[in-house]
């Protein structure tokens, strides 16, 4: 029998007293994280295993490490319970480079200022890992029994494609997933815009197809230009591309989104969302929704951003080859090969050669799991007439390895920003408000428990 909400809410009654409420913690462990420098390139995320592993051991919780390569490390603990398929709390420790002379602030302050706390992986991902850090601590201070093992798992390298970090843990360390069906992990969140809440949860994502394109032709002196070269065939090879932009295709959890933001709006926009495949066919609507919301517009087709150029090494010279490279993000309803035969086949008269770089396999959670039902149960009772979307995510997470082992994972915290509220993910001064992230907190501990108690 399911317990009271209102039980699983606040808590075990027979948990140990803390001084301090978990909340309270939470906000202190995320300054301390912030701290802890795990900038990558080069990770070090060594430092992240130490900063949980001696919050462990104050807690008397066993717990395992590896390290795929020197310094970059991984840290895992499991709470064991019933029968049930395991759940997973997945995060990534590592953080992008931030540059200190566009900060305010030094980025690994971890500094609370006007109500914000600010630092770099704010909010991706330390923000929401420490959520997961609370909800599996209050879980092993209550003591009672779980319906399933719950893991906490915290991973390197995920900002640069989680080779050393989930990848491979999944080829070294599969006993971490062996038993899980449903995980937690990060790319969806809550928006408010007046008194509307909307929580996304991703449950797929756009499949990164990173490519380089290289030039070969005859080189020689700038004064003497020949009819072609190989920075042309390259210029040449990415004007084809920039000038025909991928066909918009509308796919099912995408169709599915735009009709949850439709709902209630009575404006142009809400008779779009509504028909999104009548509405692409309107070039007017395409270039209107990308100039609005380029996030939105990236969902209706693949894309490919011109990312790197490199040519000669010297003005007067015309180098032998020519690269660039391209941050390609296809729509999860058909293989990456076919994608890049298409593309190879576009720009084929330049004589540009296409080698790709990464490319992930598509994969889609269903929404009919037991961690879906728990997240939309919970949002409705703490957020009265909040709605929950399926969401599909323009980045990629670590979440396409355990999609790809058949673990359910979505990408969710339950913290509520803004509409318009500018965060820093990935750029200067990021920060997340204390109250907004103390909420959050709050409501992930109340998911989980009404996951894994029955």
């Amino acid at each position: 029998m399911r317990l009271p909400f209102l039980f699983l809410l606040l808590g075990a009654l027979s948990a140990p007293l803390h001084a301090q409420s978990i909340e309270d913690e939470a906000v202190a462990w995320l300054q301390e994280f912030i701290k802890v420098d795990t900038i990558n390139p080069p990770g070090n995320e060594y430092r992240a295993v130490e900063f949980y592993a001696r919050i462990f051991e104050q807690e008397g919780i066993a717990y395992e490490t590896a390290e795929s390569a020197p310094g970059r490390g991984n840290i895992w603990a499991r709470l064991e319970g019933g029968d049930e398929p395991a759940l997973i709390l997945l995060q990534h420790t590592d953080v992008v480079p931030a540059e200190m002379e566009y900060w305010t602030i030094d980025p690994l302050s971890g500094e609370i200022r006007d109500g914000y706390i600010l630092g770099r992986g704010a909010r991706d991902m330390k923000g929401t890992g420490i959520s997961h850090l609370a909800a599996f601590l209050s879980l092993h201070r209550a003591g009672l029994p779980l319906n399933r093992d719950v893991v906490f798992l915290a991973t390197a390298d995920e900002e640069a494609g989680g080779e050393f970090g989930v990848g491979w843990l999944i080829e070294n360390r599969p006993q971490i997933f062996a038993g899980a069906g449903l995980l937690l992990n990060e790319g969806g969140s809550g928006s408010r815009s007046g008194d509307d809440i909307v929580f996304g949860v991703e449950v797929t994502q756009k499949v990164p197809v990173w490519l380089r394109l290289t030039a070969v032709d005859v080189p020689g002196h700038g004064s003497s230009p020949r009819t072609t070269s190989s920075v042309t065939r390259i210029v040449d090879a990415l004007a084809i591309l920039r000038e025909n932009p991928f066909p918009p295709r509308v796919v099912g959890p995408v169709d599915t989104y735009f009709k949850g933001l439709a709902e209630g709006r009575t404006d142009d926009w809400g008779v779009a969302f509504s028909n999104m495949s009548l509405a692409v066919q309107d070039p007017d609507f395409l270039t209107r929704l990308q100039e609005d919301n380029p996030g939105r517009h990236a969902l209706i087709r693949d894309t490919c951003s011109m990312t790197r150029l490199s040519g000669s090494s010297k003005i007067n010279v015309v180098p032998p080859e020519a690269w660039a490279e391209l941050d390609c993000r296809i729509l999860p309803d058909r293989p990456a090969e076919v994608f890049v035969s298409e593309l190879e086949a576009l720009i084929a008269p330049t004589g540009v050669e296409v080698e790709v770089i990464m490319a992930f396999t598509p994969a889609i959670s269903e929404t009919t799991s037991r961690l879906f039902t728990a997240i939309e149960r919970v949002t409705r009772e703490l957020h009265p007439g909040s709605r929950v979307l399926p969401s599909v995510s323009t980045g990629f997470t670590d979440s396409h390895f355990t999609r790809d082992q058949g673990i359910v994972s979505y990408g969710f915290d339950p913290i509520i920003t803004e509409v318009g509220e500018a965060t820093g993910v990935h750029g200067n001064d990021e920060h997340i408000r204390v109250d907004a992230f103390r909420r959050g907190v709050s409501d992930m501990r109340a998911i989980v428990r009404d996951v894994v108690y029955n």
